[in-house]
């Protein structure tokens, strides 16, 4: 298939090779024009602006657009359904506020165009490991992408079938990192609350550290004072533990590197799926206690650092490349 992609950072530009690696043809723009040269390199078709890559996709033309939420996703969106035509998708596989899919598919519906929604995780890892994709759409426009969605997903890989789940009876394509998940904002709904777990799982690792390391402290009875190790305890946990899982194996990476996490500063920003998924939990009455008071401890992060903030910001870089400098 053939597809445009708009927004060649961290993430798009991986997609985009993931997707060239599986025989799609990719044409490319973004405002860095060293993007787009250096993503032809690697056998893309580069586009100055957006309507020169209009005039180079097929028909209908597939849009992906992979931009930071907010006023550059929208505009960008906007821009390209006004000259869209009849037919057309759009594709949005950013961290977009599920409320604002359901706003843009009914205004895109009217022209006769078709939005799907991808929330995308993987993070700067995702060219090796594939994406672990969360789609809204309408199901014809979602089957019609099919062949996107499997070259960019993991795959089944080596990861043991779930007990109880029997082939030919559940859709497969969740085995293989990919799911339809409803309408459109669905897609970005369910991976805004995945993100907002992400935030309590990262949180209790952190915290967790936070009390190990400050175990040598000196407010502390001298004989209960304990110096521990933490590259190695991260190191254990991973062999087998119950906690074992990736943002562990990041922990580790990082504390084998410096234990201190002298590099990292500790201010530990959120991109907003935390705070949407707490404003969701508020509007069905659902409660949420773990991930409120992760979403909080960031924002105090701001204010003062701790060691836990530190090996917080250590798997922010790890999984999603993000460098934090101090505010």
């Amino acid at each position: 298939m053939k597809i445009g992609l708009i927004g060649l950072g961290r993430m798009g530009g991986n997609i985009a090779r993931r997707l060239m690696k599986a025989g799609h043809e990719v044409v490319a723009y973004d405002r860095s024009a060293e993007a787009v040269a250096s993503l032809a390199k690697d056998g893309a078709e580069g586009a100055a602006s957006l309507d020169e890559m209009r005039g180079k996709l097929g028909s209908p033309a597939i849009w992906w657009v992979m931009l930071p939420a907010g006023a550059p996703t929208e505009e960008t969106i906007a821009t390209i359904g006004e000259g869209a035509s009849d037919g057309d998708v759009i594709i949005d596989g950013g961290n977009t506020f599920y409320k604002d899919d359901i706003r843009r598919a009914k205004g895109l519906a009217e022209k006769g165009v078709h939005y799907v929604d991808v929330g995308t995780s993987g993070g700067v890892w995702g060219l090796e490991r594939g994406y672990c994709m969360m789609i809204g759409g309408d199901v014809e426009t979602v089957d019609m992408l099919d062949p996107i969605f499997d070259a960019l997903a993991p795959g089944l890989g080596t990861i043991p079938r779930t007990q109880g789940r029997v082939a030919g009876e559940v859709d497969e394509r969740a085995e293989k990192g990919y799911i339809h998940a409803g309408p459109a904002g669905s897609g970005h709904f369910v991976k805004m609350v995945h993100n907002g777990i992400e935030y309590g799982l990262m949180q209790a690792y952190a915290e967790g550290f936070d009390i190990l390391k400050s175990k040598n402290s000196d407010k502390l009875p001298e004989d209960e004072r304990f110096d521990l190790n933490m590259t190695d305890i991260a190191e254990v946990w991973r062999r087998g533990s119950v906690i074992s899982s990736w943002l562990l194996d990041l922990t580790a990476i990082a504390l084998a590197k410096d234990e201190q996490l002298e590099h990292f500063s500790g201010s530990v920003a959120d991109s907003g799926e935390g705070q949407w998924t707490i404003d969701a939990a508020m509007e069905e009455k659902v409660p949420a206690n773990v991930l409120t008071a992760s979403l909080f401890a960031r924002y105090r992060s701001r204010i003062e650092h701790t060691y836990g903030d530190k090996v917080l910001s250590a798997m922010r870089f790890g999984f999603g490349g993000h460098v934090e400098m101090p505010q």
